[in-house]
C-alpha cells in the first residue's frame, strides 16, 4: 500500500560475502509512474572513486546519453557523452582506495518508465574518501528507447565488482490522482483500491456515485478487575465482528458529506470502592454504527455488555459474569470462573472475535478474547481484542493476557492497569489491588474503493 504520491519499496539487493559483478532488478512492476534506486555501494577499483552506470532491460546498444556536472572539493567541472552503448552514468560509488569501511552514496531518478517514449533518468551521487579526493556527482541522461522498463542492472564502469554490503533499494512511485474518487481521512493506494483511513472523527465525500467496503471498530471498554470489551468490529472485507456474516457494501450519492465518528477508548476504574470500567464510545459511518466495547467490573460486579462485553470482576461471592456482546460484532468478556478465595481473579474481555476467558483459579485471571484480522488495506491487521483480568491483590497471581487486536495485558504488580493502543479497538488492561484499571483503544474507520 502506498500514499499516493510516495515510493513504495519494491526490492532491496544486499551484495553478499563474495561480492557482485552487478545489483540487477528484474520483472519490474508495471503498475507506478515512476521508479526511483537507493544505491549505498563500494567496489574493488583500485581508485578512490567508481563511476556508476545502468542498463535497462539488458540493452548494450549505442543509445545512451548524459550531461554530467562533478567537483571534488577544489574544482568543478563537467563532461557529456552521446550515442553510448556501455549504458548511462547515474553516480559514483567509493573505490578500493577510499577510506577504509565507507560507501558511496547514489540516488537515481526514472520518470514514466512505462510510457512508449524515449526515457530520461537523472542521478546524484557523493562519495566521502575522509581526505582527499571526495566527489559529488549531478546526471542527466537519456535512454533512447520507447520500451517500458522490465529490468535496472547498476554496474561499474570499468568492470570492478561491488563489495559485500553494498545494497540497492527500487521504490515506485504514483503520481497520478485520477484515481481517488473521494476526499476525507489520510488517503492511501493499493494496485486495485484506494482507500481512506480515519483515526479522528471527520467526513467522507464521494466525489461521484460510489460503492465502498468498510471497516468500522469501535473504541474499546475501560478496566478495571476485569478486562475491558473490545470495540464492537463490523466489516465487509475478510471477515466480521461476532462471527457474523459479512456486512453489505454501501451505496453512495456523489457530493454528499457522509459522517464519520470515532468512537474514544472507555475510561478504567478503581477496585474495589471505584467505579467498574466504563464502555467505549461508538464508531459510525454513514448508516453503520459499531458499538462500543464494554467496561470491566470491580469487585463481583459483572462486566458491562458492549460491541464486546467486559470481563467480571472477582472477590469473595465467585458470582460475577462477563458482560454480553453485541451480535455480528463482538462476544461476551469471561467471569471469575466461580472461584471464591483469595486473591479473587477476574474474567478477560471479550473479544470481536473469541469469548474471554474466565478465571480458571482463584489466583489465575482471565484472558481477553481474540479480535478480528481485516485486510481491507491488502494487509492483515488484527482489531478489537479484549483486556486480560486481574487479581484483588497485587503480585499474587498470573493476570491474563490481551487478546490479538490491541487487547492489553493484566496488570499483576501496583499501579494503573496498562491501556490499549490507539486506533485499535482493543479493551483495557484490568489492574490488581485497589488500582485504576487501563483505558481501552479509541476506534478506527476505513473507507475502500475500487480504481
Amino acid at each position: 500500500m502506498a500514499l499516493n504520491g510516495t515510493m513504495v519499496k519494491i526490492e532491496t539487493v544486499t551484495v553478499g560475502s563474495g561480492g557482485a559483478a552487478n545489483i540487477e532488478f528484474t520483472n519490474i512492476p508495471q503498475t507506478y509512474t515512476d521508479l526511483k534506486v537507493v544505491l549505498s555501494a563500494r567496489t574493488n577499483r583500485a581508485s578512490v572513486n567508481s563511476d556508476i552506470y545502468v542498463e535497462f532491460n539488458g540493452n548494450t546498444s549505442a543509445i545512451y546519453s548524459f550531461r554530467r556536472l562533478y567537483g571534488d572539493g577544489s574544482a568543478a567541472t563537467s563532461d557529456s557523452l552521446t550515442n553510448n552503448a556501455k549504458g548511462g552514468f547515474v553516480g559514483v560509488a567509493a573505490g578500493a582506495n577510499a577510506t577504509a569501511s565507507t560507501f558511496g552514496n547514489t540516488e537515481f531518478y526514472i520518470p514514466n518508465y512505462t510510457g512508449s517514449t524515449n526515457k530520461s533518468f537523472s542521478g546524484d551521487g557523493v562519495n566521502e574518501n575522509n581526505a582527499t579526493s571526495a566527489l559529488s556527482t549531478l546526471i542527466a541522461g537519456l535512454w533512447a528507447n520507447t520500451s517500458a522498463i522490465t529490468s535496472i542492472k547498476i554496474l561499474d564502469y570499468n568492470s570492478a565488482s561491488f563489495v559485500q554490503h553494498s545494497t540497492a533499494t527500487l521504490y515506485g512511485i504514483s503520481r497520478t490522482t485520477a484515481q481517488i474518487k473521494a476526499t476525507g481521512g489520510m488517503v492511501y493506494d493499493t494496485d486495485t483500491h484506494v482507500y481512506h483511513l480515519f483515526n479522528a472523527s471527520g467526513t467522507f465525500t464521494p466525489l461521484q456515485n460510489l460503492t465502498v467496503d468498510y471497516l468500522v471498530v469501535a473504541g474499546g471498554g475501560g478496566a478495571s478487575m476485569g478486562g475491558g470489551g473490545g470495540g464492537g468490529l463490523r466489516s465487509t472485507v475478510t471477515a466480521t465482528g461476532g462471527g457474523g456474516s459479512l456486512e453489505s457494501a454501501l451505496s453512495l450519492t456523489a457530493n454528499t458529506n457522509y459522517t464519520v465518528t470515532i468512537g474514544a477508548g472507555g475510561a478504567g476504574g478503581a477496585h474495589p470502592g471505584g467505579s467498574g470500567g466504563t464502555n467505549g464510545g461508538n464508531s459510525v459511518f454513514s448508516t453503520i454504527t459499531a458499538t462500543g466495547g464494554g467496561g470491566g467490573g470491580k469487585g463481583d460486579q459483572n462486566g458491562i455488555a458492549g460491541g464486546a462485553g467486559g470481563g467480571g470482576g472477582g472477590n469473595g461471592s465467585g458470582t460475577s459474569t462477563g458482560g454480553a456482546g453485541t451480535a455480528n460484532q463482538g462476544f461476551a468478556g469471561g467471569g471469575n470462573g466461580g472461584f471464591t478465595g483469595s486473591p479473587f481473579s477476574g474474567g478477560g474481555g471479550g473479544g470481536a472475535g473469541a469469548v474471554g476467558g474466565n478465571a480458571t483459579a482463584n489466583n489465575i485471571a482471565g484472558n481477553g478474547g481474540n479480535g478480528v484480522t481485516v485486510a481491507i488495506t491488502g494487509s492483515s491487521v488484527a482489531y478489537a481484542g479484549g483486556g486480560g483480568g486481574a487479581m484483588a491483590q497485587v503480585n499474587a497471581g498470573t493476570v491474563g493476557t490481551g487478546g490479538t487486536g490491541g487487547g492489553a495485558n493484566g496488570r499483576s504488580s501496583d499501579g494503573v492497569g496498562t491501556s490499549a493502543s490507539s486506533n485499535t479497538g482493543g479493551g483495557g488492561g484490568a489492574a490488581s489491588g485497589s488500582n485504576t484499571g487501563g483505558a481501552g483503544g479509541s476506534g478506527v474507520v476505513i473507507v475502500r474503493y475500487a480504481k
